[in-house]
């Protein structure tokens, strides 16, 4: 007797239609059709809601999904599941590119032909989590994602940290390498944060210089369009790979990967990067997804947090014009050294340069002008210099403390900031150096120092009168 499916979906409020599934000789899925659908499933797709649109606005039944919507593996998983496994399925996901999330019930709904068979699908939207339907989960599940959250929140050392779990999650998945990796939009550039590989792994490793990977990485959004992730676990999934980014693709397959499973990381919708796993476990795929989508949920906020605590010690940290340490910094660190107790304490040099002529700068060209020079002043610093040696003292004073130094090192450092200025326009200082064998003595290096800029400032403004500096 025929299915009445009309009268199916009709009888649920929710929006509900009748997939049809078509089942290769190979056991994949072939074509699925929305053979019908109640109201409010074809009202979603003649009237959807807020700026998303359809790819077609009118709904024909029997009409293939992808007529309506970019081809999804994930949903096409789950149809097949339910409808040839003759499961009851549920997700709740967010998708990539869109504001909502999708409560999803797959019922399967019996089969008329030997390959052709059917599910119901229905579907709820919410504009904001419901973390109840986020946490109804099974038990090992979710002590699985509370394991995580326990070793994140426990954690001293949170690098270490990361790396221990994308080594659990390796190890769940049955993949030979796992990674996170952490996209910079702002810089342009990417970086991993954590990675595993499994100990018979044939995976290339990526070399430690990412600078060409970036734009690689940018497309996965594309790639993934509006699902929440992508799976590929077989040839046949790697085509969709292969058809929407085919320069990953062959990186993929250069790489020897076979399988890829790649999830976007977020944080309070602010992007922060992906994880992904190469060579998993193909039997194990429900529980990988299922896994990680709550998963890099958690992971997107512990992220977030910490990178959010490193902003904040850079901004403590840094002068935010000229991008050296500030005062502050420079005040713990000689007050480190100088309590220091260590009974093989290292030599320590401290150079003084004092910006020449910025007032004048500032006074004839302005204050940008001003900003200006003192920029490249740090720039002629920083190709001398270790970063974590320099020191924005003052308005227009840098400081230099360096351990380990020897004094024929330090002069030689000296000529060569000189040296470097000679690239900047008007960057001219009044450098003073002291050495000292202890630095636990710093101070009375910095004192020294301090007098023999000013030294070399009197005398420079002695031989440049017209610049009008007053000491």
């Amino acid at each position: 007797m025929a299915i009445d499916f009309q009268s199916m979906t009709d009888s649920i409020e929710a929006a509900t239609c009748i997939i049809a599934v078509e089942v290769r000789d190979d056991g994949s899925c072939g074509g699925l059709r929305i053979v019908t659908g109640n109201k409010a499933y074809i009202d979603s797709i003649e009237h959807p809601q807020g700026d998303y649109s359809m790819k077609k606005s009118t709904f024909v039944p029997n009409s293939l999904y992808t007529d309506y919507l970019p081809r999804d593996l994930n949903f096409e998983d789950f149809c097949l599941r339910s409808a040839v496994q003759k499961k009851c399925l549920h997700s709740y996901v967010k998708p990539n590119q869109m504001p909502i999330w999708f409560n999803m019930t797959f019922i399967p709904a019996g089969s008329a032909e030997e390959n052709i068979h059917y599910c119901m699908y229905s579907m709820e939207v919410n504009f904001t989590a419901d973390t109840k339907t986020m946490s109804n989960v099974s038990q090992e599940l979710a002590s699985d994602v509370l394991e995580t959250c326990i070793k994140l929140r426990g954690t001293t050392d949170f690098l270490k940290t990361m790396h221990e779990v994308v080594s659990d999650i390796r190890n769940m998945c049955k993949a030979e390498h796992c990674c996170i990796l952490r996209l910079d939009d702002y810089e342009k550039k990417c970086s991993i944060l954590c990675e595993d590989f499994a100990p018979d792994t044939k995976l290339t490793p990526r070399n430690e210089d990412m600078s060409g990977f970036y734009e690689i990485a940018k497309s996965w959004k594309d790639l993934i369009g509006s699902s929440n992730c992508i799976i590929a676990k077989d040839d046949h999934d790697m085509e969709l790979v292969k058809e929407r980014n085919p320069v990953w693709y062959e990186s993929l397959r250069y790489a020897h990967a076979k399988s890829i499973v790649l999830f976007p990381l977020k944080s309070h919708d602010e992007f922060l990067g992906y994880m992904w796993a190469i060579n998993f476990d193909e039997a194990q795929t429900s529980k990988i997804r299922d896994t990680l989508e709550l998963t890099t949920f958690i992971l997107g906020s512990e992220i977030g947090n910490y990178l959010l605590v490193d902003r904040l010690k850079v901004l403590s940290a840094k002068d935010m014009l000229t991008g050296v340490l500030n005062r502050n910094e420079m005040n713990n660190r000689v007050d480190a050294l100088s309590e220091d107790n260590k009974t093989n304490r290292q030599s320590v040099g401290v150079v003084f340069a004092d910006l020449n002529g910025l007032k004048t700068v500032n006074d004839e060209y302005g204050h940008e002008a001003g900003d200006a020079l003192l920029k490249d002043a740090a720039k002629a610093m920083f190709e001398v210099f270790p970063k974590d040696n320099i020191y924005r003292a003052g308005g227009d004073e840098f400081t230099v403390i360096m351990l380990g130094v020897t004094e024929d090192e330090l002069k030689a450092k000296v000529q060569e900031l000189r040296k470097a200025t000679n690239k900047y326009d008007r960057v001219v200082f009044a450098i003073g150096a002291c050495i000292e064998d202890d630095y636990k003595n710093t101070r009375r290096a910095l004192k020294i120092a301090d007098g023999r800029m000013y030294e070399d400032k009197r005398i420079f403004y002695e031989n440049h009168p017209e610049l009008k500096k007053r000491l």
